[in-house]
């Protein structure tokens, strides 16, 4: 059962299926009644529920005092008049205020619980977030560009347009997008302060001061619907263990017949020759490594069914090998030693790895590495690029 408010600024919804009561918007009522049907229909929700209910504001970008001392009178009657029924009010970190305002709440009542959802929202989090994670990421966008340049306007990307690069991670690819693509407005959006922190030096070193880098949450993404002419997010979807989340925010902020662009790995197909056995084996622990974090880099080819099943059409999909001879070879030795400082480090130890484990996988690393910068030798790394346009 779904209920919609008339408020233009804001909507209230409550699902009985999810037991969930959410608000979304801009929340700032002169008085109480403009918000009566609101607080009525999360009254009568109440009424309905057993064991959880949940109160989501990740969407909330602002509440005033009129409306947050209105919503918490019900909550904390409620859960007095209901003592058998725990509720869980939902913030966001991306929203400064949310999570302060509603922390005091739990003190009020103990059934009424403060969750910050973007605290922890995803298992690989900790690692993908992690400072640690900083030359992976700029080294790979400097060995992928060059393929991707040439592969972007194939997917539709074109001068002048609106673009939205979620998961932006360091920001370079938003760099390189804007200076070879003009676009008319570029939003950068990442969970990682270290990353944004360091994405905006880089940008003020440049004097690039007109990409918009956003703190915020991909997967409660705060921005309006339907007003990207073209949405990037590249190696993202496989590191979170719920991705048709990230494509169901992808499609909404994206215009009707604009496209979404996305890339993704099959880590078992990277490849290198001399010593390919050593590196095969690697390469295979590395797959079951995310996996056990319920991170699928073994998601490339998944992708054109992933976008078909979240809506789009027109659904285009090509992979590349991203290798050493595309360029200088000690930048893909460089890309590799990264992957085997944070695999065969902090992700082993967190997994209990044995010594004898961790050495033999640090081994294929090398031997990647060796394959390489070898002058014979032959290194490759296999990503898949796949784009779908949101229907009109």
């Amino acid at each position: 059962m779904t209920a919609q408010s008339p408020s233009p600024v804001f909507t209230a919804q409550f699902n009985i299926n999810d037991q969930e009561f959410s608000l979304a918007g801009v929340l700032r009522p002169h008085s109480t009644a403009e918000i009566a049907d609101d607080l009525l229909l999360l009254r009568n929700g109440i009424e309905t529920v057993s064991g959880v209910l949940y109160v989501n504001l990740k969407r909330v970008t602002h509440m005033n005092s009129t409306a947050f001392r209105a919503l918490t009178r019900v909550l904390i009657d409620a859960s007095r008049s209901r003592p058998e029924i725990k509720f869980v009010v939902v913030a966001s970190s991306v929203v400064a205020w949310a999570a302060r305002m509603f922390r005091h709440l739990s003190d009020l009542s103990p059934n009424i619980a403060i969750e910050v959802y973007d605290s922890a929202f995803y298992p690989g989090q900790t690692f993908v977030e992690n400072q640690s994670f900083i030359p992976i990421l700029r080294t790979q966008t400097k060995m992928t560009w060059r393929h991707e340049r040439e592969i972007l306007p194939r997917h539709g990307l074109r001068n002048g347009m609106v673009i939205a690069d979620i998961c932006c991670g360091i920001g370079d690819f938003a760099m390189l997008v804007r200076k070879e693509f003009g676009p008319a407005r570029i939003v950068a959006l990442d969970h990682s302060s270290p990353s944004l922190d360091y994405a905006r030096d880089v940008a003020e070193s440049f004097g690039v001061r007109d990409i918009e880098y956003t703190y915020g949450d991909a997967s409660q993404m705060l921005f309006e619907s339907d007003q990207f002419d073209f949405v990037t997010c590249r190696h993202s979807l496989q590191i979170f263990d719920r991705p048709e989340l990230l494509l169901r925010e992808l499609y909404r902020i994206c215009k009707p017949g604009g496209r979404v662009y996305i890339t993704n790995e099959k880590n078992s197909h990277c490849l290198g020759e001399p010593r390919a056995d050593s590196i095969q084996w690697t390469y295979n622990e590395v797959a079951k490594l995310f996996s056990h974090f319920d991170m699928d880099v073994e998601m490339g080819p998944k992708s054109l069914r992933l976008l078909l099943d979240a809506g789009f059409e027109a659904v285009k999909m090509e992979s590349f090998m991203v290798t050493n001879l595309d360029g200088d070879p000690q930048e893909f030795a460089d890309v590799i030693a990264a992957w085997r400082d944070v695999y065969a480090g902090e992700m082993s130890v967190r997994r209990g790895d044995s010594a004898e484990f961790v050495e033999r996988f640090r081994q294929g690393f090398a031997d990647h590495i060796f394959a390489a910068l070898h002058p014979k030798g032959y290194a490759g790394w296999p990503i898949w690029a796949a784009s779908g346009r949101k229907p009109l």
